[in-house]
């Protein structure tokens, strides 16, 4: 495959070493139009709150933290239809465009820049394989309604078409629509 997603680099360790909890909230602010009312910005607001309360030391120090964590992604989660667990590996200014029936893989790696819209999942194709999740490039642009099932790999800058059902890799630049998804389009971009 022409795309090969660097996982080490998109791991909470090294995001969390290069950039601090409010750099990534600031980022993620300008990247959903300076807008703080928008829901979207307030669950990846969420979710980095809560992959940096893990770092805390020591752990009582972090209970009243999670303790506030679950409460705040209970609330994104059921008063938006936002599904976003801290497990999941978030590129930075990640942008959820609209709200409502968004469910993210809590084992997910998705990409810088990357978009998403409302009714997406991102989640497991086998029952029997809970820990299979997507993984999305850099600059993915996931339509309305998509579904990205198993362990797939879509490529930089790919495009997903809205209701498309994707089961296979798409590659880098491709554009993938249909049920099940078909690539009708590979401009590298």
């Amino acid at each position: 495959m022409d795309a090969q997603i660097d996982l080490k680099a998109n791991t909470k360790a090294d995001k969390a070493s290069a950039f601090g909890l409010w750099q990534q909230i600031k980022e993620d602010w300008i990247a959903h139009g300076r807008d703080w009312t928008k829901p979207g910005f307030r669950a990846v607001a969420i979710h980095r709150f809560g992959v940096w309360r893990k770092k805390i030391k020591p752990k009582l120090l972090q209970a009243p933290l999670s303790l506030l964590y679950g409460m705040l992604y209970r609330k994104v989660r059921n008063t938006y239809g936002i599904e976003l667990l801290y497990t999941v590996q978030l590129g930075r200014r990640v942008v959820i465009q609209h709200q409502g029936g968004i469910v993210i893989h809590s084992h997910c790696c998705i990409g810088d820049d990357c978009i998403i819209r409302q009714g997406v999942t991102l989640g497991m194709r086998y029952l029997d394989r809970p820990m299979d999740a997507p993984k999305l490039g850099k600059g993915v642009d996931v339509g309305a309604g998509a579904q990205i099932l198993g362990n797939v790999t879509i490529g930089d800058n790919a495009s997903i078409g809205a209701n498309a059902v994707v089961l296979c890799d798409v590659p880098a630049g491709a554009t993938a629509v249909g049920i099940p998804a078909k690539i009708i389009s590979s401009k590298v971009r």
